[in-house]
């Protein structure tokens, strides 16, 4: 796993503090869509509760005693919403899923994997492609089965992959 590397203004206790004025809030809201996109992806964070994103160290910088209040937190998961990466999993808004990566990036790195390795007409189980020995080192290796299955859907519009369920388990056939 990669090491996280934290940009500067996490070191700058202002940061932990939404900021009044129109055009500088603007700005620190894009620093903090970059900063969860960064951590998640570094992580490999796929799925989170607010409560779970509230303690964590994206918004608790705990060398300087910051953290980023539930309201702002709140506010960047809305940005984050509104740019196309972020979706709420349940009513209440308690918990989302993080897109890094979009469905039909996920779905293209998927595909030249399968292409590159000559695996075109193949029949694979979700587990195969995600947990499989054969992907260890995919950057789709580990993908949490709600995106794999996005990303296939996306194949699937495509014309690139097609689902199929057999006996209650779903598999995936590469055109």
């Amino acid at each position: 796993m990669m090491s996280f590397e934290w940009p500067w203004q996490y070191s700058f206790p202002p940061f932990f503090t939404l900021q009044p004025n129109v055009d500088t809030r603007q700005k620190q809201l894009t620093a903090w869509c970059s900063l969860a996109l960064s951590y998640c992806r570094v992580n490999k964070l796929y799925t989170m509760t607010v409560a779970e994103a509230q303690e964590s160290p994206l918004f608790n910088n705990w060398k300087l005693q910051r953290k980023l209040s539930l309201e702002s937190i709140l506010v960047v998961l809305e940005e984050l919403r509104k740019k196309g990466n972020l979706e709420w999993l349940d009513k209440n808004k308690s918990s989302f899923l993080i897109m890094w990566r979009r469905p039909e990036e996920w779905g293209k790195l998927i595909y030249q994997w399968v292409s590159k390795n000559g695996l075109t007409n193949s029949v694979f189980t979700l587990y195969e492609l995600s947990n499989g020995e054969d992907t260890e080192n995919e950057e789709f290796h580990g993908l949490e089965e709600s995106m794999l299955l996005r990303a296939l859907q996306a194949l699937q519009q495509e014309h690139k992959a097609e689902i199929i369920t057999l006996d209650d388990g779903r598999a995936f056939l590469s055109l």
